[in-house]
């Protein structure tokens, strides 16, 4: 049986909603010289998703994708109780020889 051509995956507007935006850090830029890029994406979204949206939207193969999920702290604003938001992180790890340029500014 023949192997099917690779094709470019279909972008969908799920996708643009699945990589909120990247993260910009020292820690974050550390991760790139192993060819890894950090996004942060909704609390909701799966590796699965992430990987597809990656692949999709920048044309890159992606080897692995791992996922951080931080709490929202409890504080107090003015005496009053608050919540910050949940945050999820997604680190991605491209193949070899493969980049994503995400600390160019517009």
């Amino acid at each position: 049986m023949a192997k099917a051509k690779d094709t470019k995956p279909v972008v969908t507007e799920k996708m643009y909603t699945v990589l909120t935006s990247p993260v910009v850090t020292e820690k974050s830029m550390m991760g790139s010289q192993n060819g890894q890029v950090t996004f942060r994406v909704p609390v909701e979204a799966t590796k699965p998703e992430i990987k597809k949206a990656v692949e999709a939207l920048f044309e890159v193969k992606v080897t692995a994708v791992n996922t951080v999920l931080t709490k929202g702290k409890t504080k107090r604003f003015k005496g009053v109780l608050g919540k910050r938001v949940d945050v999820k992180k997604a680190i991605v790890t491209l193949e070899e020889g493969q980049t994503i340029d995400v600390g160019a500014s517009a």
